[in-house]
């Protein structure tokens, strides 16, 4: 009989290792589960353990995940540049007006798509009110007060300063403070000056780059292997420190934001099935694994040698194509943080008991697209900006205490929606500029044999 046992056991665990082995999604999911059961025993609200002790495990629980995190974001920088100047340079001139000019306008009109749907969202079922009536904001009518007072801190004579700021003084300085959006730029002027370079000063710094790019993807293979402790850790964290007691009585307005999010995973689907010409069900399986590991990780940069991995791999993009599109879309298309932002700037505003008129919404919606191109595709780099939009909005920034226990659970569905939309680009110009590249490369290959 134990015998029997024995072997029933042995059968199961060859049977499970069999089945997580090499899918990374697989593992993930039971890292997130394991995770969350961890976390809600250590959770001081149990009475087991006390917060300091919750606090010293869930560190400790956290430590695979912040190595992981610290790993890729290690080589972010130097991959980020590799790949936009080396998208770049696989270009001709041509080529990049038309796909340079054709991405700028996808991503800002994806980016007004998500807006307007946040926008719709928080005005139709208004979340805010709901909070508004509970005791634990009551003390905001003296700052809605002095809210109706505030004028608005940023104006049109602040337009060219801000615009002007986009470009780095010292680009090293930039990498160092993680200004990713001036990076961005920085190294976009860079390879388009690469362009003007003759053939013979090309190929070695093509060559360069490419050895870059291989050294920070061995990297992300070594930094992969913790990925299911990270999420197992990261996720006890999360659960211990916040419990679900806190995410019961904000549980409307993450309905909502969840709404949203879905919506535009949908508005996805459709732009990958008539724009992509692509089945969007066989798409969502391909970028599963990407979809979990911003979920666990809640950073869009994290995730990018993934996403150019399975763009080019999985989803048969051209890698000209996708190396130009996924670092750039990294920091500037942020899709699901944009729908994030404007439902919870409008849910605060509800929540301080403050009417909103129309201009005040247009304010708020133009104020998120612009921020949203510059948030930080770092874990909480949301709620960074989202203060700066409070203020502007004439809504005070104080209010971001309020949704601060459930920031990190949204940030992991948002983060997820972003890197979503990210790959969704790639499909579509894929579909448009594909085989004109492949064609141009074969031409130049041609041309120098």
């Amino acid at each position: 009989m134990l015998d029997t046992e024995i072997k029933s056991l042995k059968s199961l665990n060859h049977y499970l290792r069999k089945l997580v082995e090499n899918r990374l999604w697989l593992k993930v999911i039971i890292a997130l589960f394991l995770g969350v059961g961890v976390g809600l025993l250590l959770s001081p609200q149990n009475g087991w353990v006390n917060k300091s002790t919750a606090d010293v495990l869930g560190n400790w629980l956290a430590l695979p995940g912040m190595l992981f995190l610290k790993l890729v974001q290690m080589i972010m920088i130097p991959l980020i540049v590799a790949s936009i100047i080396t998208g770049i340079a696989s270009n001709d001139k041509e080529n990049l007006k038309r796909l340079g000019g054709g991405v700028l306008l996808y991503f800002i009109s994806t980016t007004i798509i998500s807006v307007t749907i946040g926008t719709l969202l928080a005005l139709l079922f208004r979340p805010g009110k709901f909070l508004h009536q509970q005791a634990e904001v009551d003390h905001a009518n003296a700052l809605a007060d002095t809210a109706k007072s505030t004028e608005l801190s940023f104006g049109i004579n602040d337009i060219p300063n801000a615009i002007t700021d986009l470009l780095p003084e010292n680009p090293l300085a930039s990498m160092v403070s993680g200004d990713m959006l001036s990076i961005v730029i920085f190294t976009i002027i860079i390879g388009v000056a690469v362009l003007s370079l003759t053939d013979d000063l090309l190929k070695p710094v093509k060559l360069l780059l490419g050895a870059i790019q291989e050294i920070c993807m061995t990297v992300v293979k070594w930094a992969m292997l913790l990925v299911p402790i990270a999420v197992f850790g990261l996720m006890a964290q999360l659960t211990s420190s916040i419990g679900l007691n806190s995410l019961s009585s904000l549980g409307f307005y993450v309905l909502v934001v969840l709404i949203g999010l879905l919506m535009l995973i949908g508005f996805y689907l459709a732009v990958v099935s008539i724009l992509g010409r692509s089945n969007p069900l066989k798409f969502l399986r391909k970028i599963t694994d990407v979809q979990l590991l911003a979920f666990s990780t809640t950073s869009s940069a994290a995730v990018m040698p993934l996403s150019l991995k399975t763009a080019e791999e999985e989803l048969k993009v051209d890698a000209t194509i996708s190396n130009f599109i996924i670092p750039i879309g990294a920091t500037v298309n942020m899709d699901g943080t944009a729908l994030y932002q404007t439902i919870t700037t409008l849910f605060i505003a509800q929540a301080y008991g403050l009417e909103m008129g129309l201009l005040n919404i247009v304010l708020v919606i133009v104020t998120i697209v612009a921020a949203s191109i510059g948030t930080p595709a770092i874990p909480g780099g949301g709620v960074v900006i989202l203060a700066s939009v409070l203020s502007s909005a004439g809504i005070p920034a104080e209010g971001v205490i309020i949704i601060i226990g459930v920031e990190r659970l949204l940030g992991m569905f948002r983060t997820a929606v972003n890197v979503t939309g990210d790959l969704t680009a790639c499909m579509v110009f894929n579909r448009f500029y594909g085989n004109e590249m492949e064609g141009t490369k074969e031409s130049g290959i041609k041309a120098n044999t």
